[in-house]
């Protein structure tokens, strides 16, 4: 294919590059990522909830993961702070009873102390002192994070020299913040696995929606090297990065 109809094709993925929630389908068979972490979230969170908990789900998205829970809604908080989840929550998560209140995890929480049981949060924001603040006595806190060196490779193919997003989002200085704020952290684990792009459009896509790790990212601007991304896809059958996660379960 030449460049001419490349470049049509990857501003046609840069236009239609926005999503609601946290919904990666229209890359479905484009990409890969998460298919081999040494833990499962989601079967975590499940052993770890109790019918009669109560439930905090942070920076929930579009509640996607939280519904799949079918915690009971009257014991179900949740909360989301980018302004096009937030209307998606009160859509479908308010009518449902589900407590949606619009917040920051990073930063003050409008929930009394001692407020719940457990608290989730995948791949979003949290103030651990405010965490300390909202659980229980005895409550957990259960997280699985987007770790600094996320996606580097694929940050610096498309924009080098690009400073990390969050310096110092690792398993070892995170869980000594939680130890240092009085939790004990009964869980620590971190991975490093592949992440793989089968056409350099569904990278295209992927770079927009998520501005803060390819701040700038155009295709304009970066034609260049995503020219140079076609040619290792034609050679290699793909372009390939790498993931940074980590999982931390702490108790109050």
């Amino acid at each position: 294919m030449n460049a001419f109809k490349l470049l049509d094709l990857w501003r046609s993925e840069e236009k239609t590059a926005h999503i609601h929630g946290w919904d990666f389908s229209h890359l479905a068979g484009r990409f890969t990522e998460e298919t081999d972490l040494p833990w499962d979230y989601g079967s975590l969170a499940r052993s770890r909830l109790r019918p009669t908990d109560r439930l905090l789900d942070l920076d929930t998205g579009g509640g996607e993961f939280l519904l799949e829970l079918c915690h009971p809604y009257a014991l179900t908080s949740a909360t989301e702070a980018y302004p096009p989840n937030t209307a998606l929550c009160r859509t479908v998560l308010t009518p449902l009873g589900i407590d949606f209140r619009e917040a920051d995890a990073a930063g003050p929480l409008p929930f009394a102390d001692a407020s719940f049981d457990i608290v989730l949060n995948r791949h979003g924001r949290y103030c651990i002192s405010e965490l300390y603040r909202i659980l229980k006595p005895g409550g957990l806190f259960l997280t699985q994070q987007v770790g600094e060196d996320n996606d580097r490779e694929l940050v610096e193919l498309l924009l080098p020299g690009t400073a990390k997003p969050f310096p110092g989002m690792n398993l070892a200085e995170q869980r000594a913040c939680f130890a240092a704020q009085g939790f004990t952290v009964l869980r620590g684990e971190e991975a490093f696995r592949p992440i793989r792009f089968f056409d350099v459009g569904a990278l295209v896509w992927f770079a927009r929606v998520i501005p803060w790790e390819f701040p700038g990212f155009s295709v304009d601007a970066c034609l260049d090297r995503l020219l140079y991304a076609q040619r290792l896809l034609e050679t290699r059958g793909s372009v390939d990065g790498t993931i940074h996660r980590y999982l931390i379960e702490a108790q109050r």
